[in-house]
């Protein structure tokens, strides 16, 4: 009975027990998540390394582009390969990126062009830059003939628009042709460098390309 008339004589006592359990369950609240934000990353975290769109061809003009070795032009708001042997090259080098394109080719048979990625100067006495492709090749479309893996095939579609969305990190490369994943390769040994688009006119045909943007990546820290 003391024990009990000491308990209700000393209302004080109950309350600072209360306030001690309150304050422990607002310590546990306030150490989890700080807890869960050292984990791992995030997507949103992930996300945030990546910038803004940026258009690459405003539908117009070939403003952001040089022209080298053959005739380019803008035509109902696409960019037509017209004739020779050379690139359209940006103006601009890349290092991680995720770059989407539209492309249609004009030739009925035969066809062939590229997209070259991180590319370095053409050799000596070549229209072209070595490294890396993109091929546009009837048959070949889609693949990197000199990265590991990097190949696929039956995901185009003929005299149509076909739509690529390739993205590079670090060493690594990937492609997707009309939504649908291609393939995954590693190996790149250029870190940087421009993009161009393909023009073999005289034995390729004519090429369309179109809705040409890119989403450059931060390096992972």
């Amino acid at each position: 009975m003391l024990a009990r008339r000491s308990a209700i004589n000393h209302p004080s006592l109950a309350k600072q027990r209360l306030a001690a359990v309150a304050s422990s369950a607002a310590i546990v609240f306030l150490v989890l998540p700080c807890g869960f934000c050292q984990g791992a990353e995030t997507p949103s975290q992930s996300a945030s390394r990546a910038k803004p769109w940026v258009s690459l061809f405003d539908g117009k003009t070939l403003a952001g582009w040089t022209v080298a070795g053959c005739q380019a032009t803008v035509q109902d708001g696409a960019i037509l390969l017209e004739s020779g042997n050379g690139v359209l090259q940006s103006n601009q080098a890349y290092r991680d990126f995720v770059l989407e394109v539209e492309w249609k080719a004009l030739k009925p048979d035969a066809w062939d062009s590229g997209i070259f990625f991180r590319a370095g100067d053409p050799p000596a006495g070549r229209p072209w830059p070595k490294d890396y492709q993109v091929n546009l090749r009837k048959g070949m479309e889609g693949n990197v003939g000199n990265l590991k893996d990097a190949h696929s095939e039956g995901l185009t579609r003929p005299g149509e628009w076909n739509h690529f969305k390739l993205t590079v990190v670090g060493t690594t490369a990937a492609l997707q042709i009309n939504g649908q994943p291609a393939w995954k390769a590693d190996g790149l040994e250029l870190r940087s460098g421009p993009l161009a688009l393909q023009a073999e006119v005289p034995n390729g045909g004519q090429f369309l390309f179109r809705k040409i943007r890119i989403q450059e990546l931060d390096p992972k820290r």
